[in-house]
C-alpha cells in the first residue's frame, strides 16, 4: 500500500498586524480606555443617551461624581467621546469620527 501524503495548503491569513507608530498608539489607547468595566458602561449609556451631562451618568453608575469625571476624562483623551461645557454642566456624546476610525482599523487587523 502506498501512503499518499495530503497536500498542505496554507489557509488565507485571517489577520494582519500591519499597524505601527502613532496609529498603533492611538488604537492601543482606545482599547485600554474600553478595557475598564465602568468606562464600558459609560459608553453603553452614551449610545442610548447622547448629549447627557455628567450628573446623568453619576445617577446611572454606583460611583462618586469625581470618579465618573476621571473616567470621562480617560474616554475623552482616548478619543471615544466629546464634551462641551454648557453652563455649570458638561454635555457628552460619542465621537463618531473616531469610532469609525477604530472600527476600520480593527477590521483591517482582524
Amino acid at each position: 500500500m502506498i501512503a499518499i501524503r495530503p497536500q498542505t495548503i496554507a489557509p488565507p491569513a485571517c489577520c494582519s498586524l500591519d499597524i505601527s507608530g502613532s496609529e498603533q498608539e492611538r488604537l492601543v489607547a482606545m482599547f485600554k480606555a474600553l478595557g475598564n468595566p465602568i468606562r464600558f458602561e459609560i459608553m453603553k449609556f452614551l449610545v442610548t443617551r447622547p448629549g447627557c451631562i455628567t450628573g446623568d451618568i453619576v445617577e446611572f453608575l454606583p460611583i462618586a461624581q469625581a470618579t465618573v469625571s476621571q473616567h470621562l476624562k480617560v474616554l475623552r483623551e482616548a478619543g471615544w467621546i466629546n464634551g462641551v461645557v454648557e453652563g455649570p454642566a458638561t454635555c457628552y456624546w460619542l465621537n463618531e469620527e473616531n469610532i469609525i476610525w477604530f472600527k476600520s482599523k480593527v477590521g483591517e487587523i482582524f
